[in-house]
């Protein structure tokens, strides 16, 4: 089965919007786990407009399931996850004004930087997957760097689902199947939703985890937030 791990900085978005604690970050983690999601996933951001710095030392306490936490390196994140011990980290290239993740790394040209940041991390421990577009040669600069992941960036595949399904995952079906030809271990996320991951799922050889949070809680407002975590395990069987 592939995991499903939830992204859950929409959660602290609307949580932040009053300057309380409404919902309850922690008790909506503890609801996702008992659900079934395989992980919980964040990606604090330098502004902290979601998921704040001092939320995570309070998340890993309550996570039994994996915790993936995703980010531009800069010292001040690696800093963090250096002190809280994530199962992943997954590096993002976010400039500080991005209203969301919008491309993947150029691996290639930034070779000798990721690879000193994923030296740093594995010290501690902890597995790296690097955030990619499905290109051959970002895939084999991602393995050069040392990770053992990459994440596929998929929003282009859901803005062309719905027009071309099977146009629209041939490009990462060529880039799964290199990455698993030369050994290096697949998540995916952006843009996927009830919609469109089965067939994306179906389609990609080894999938190990889809990261999702936006569409997620968006369909849950239709569904409920169990519902919705089960029907994305139902297709991600």
């Amino acid at each position: 089965m592939i995991n499903l791990s939830v992204n859950i900085n929409k959660i602290a978005t609307l949580r932040n919007a009053r300057g309380e604690n409404h919902p309850n970050l922690l008790k909506v983690v503890k609801d996702i786990q008992k659900f079934g999601a395989n992980g919980i996933t964040i990606h604090p951001r330098p502004d902290q407009r979601h998921i704040k710095y001092k939320d995570v030392s309070e998340l890993k306490d309550v996570i039994k399931t994996e915790f993936n936490i995703e980010g531009n390196p800069s010292l001040d994140f690696l800093e963090l996850v250096k002190k809280n011990l994530p199962d992943q980290v997954t590096l993002v290239p976010d400039s500080k004004d991005v209203i969301t993740s919008d491309s993947g790394w150029d691996t290639v040209s930034n070779i000798f930087y990721l690879r000193d940041v994923i030296n740093e991390l594995k010290e501690s421990g902890i597995r790296t997957s690097i955030f990619v577009d499905p290109d051959k040669k970002m895939i084999d600069g991602a393995l050069e760097s040392g990770a053992e992941r990459i994440e596929l960036y998929t929003k282009s595949f859901a803005d062309s689902y719905l027009i071309n399904p099977k146009k629209s995952i041939q490009k990462y079906i060529i880039a799964s199947n290199h990455a698993n030809e030369i050994g290096i271990g697949i998540n995916a996320g952006h843009d996927l939703n009830l919609e469109n991951i089965e067939f994306f799922s179906k389609n990609i050889k080894n999938l190990k985890e889809v990261s999702i949070g936006h569409a997620l809680i968006c369909e849950s407002l239709y569904y409920g937030l169990e519902n919705t975590i089960k029907k994305y395990l139902e297709k991600l069987v």
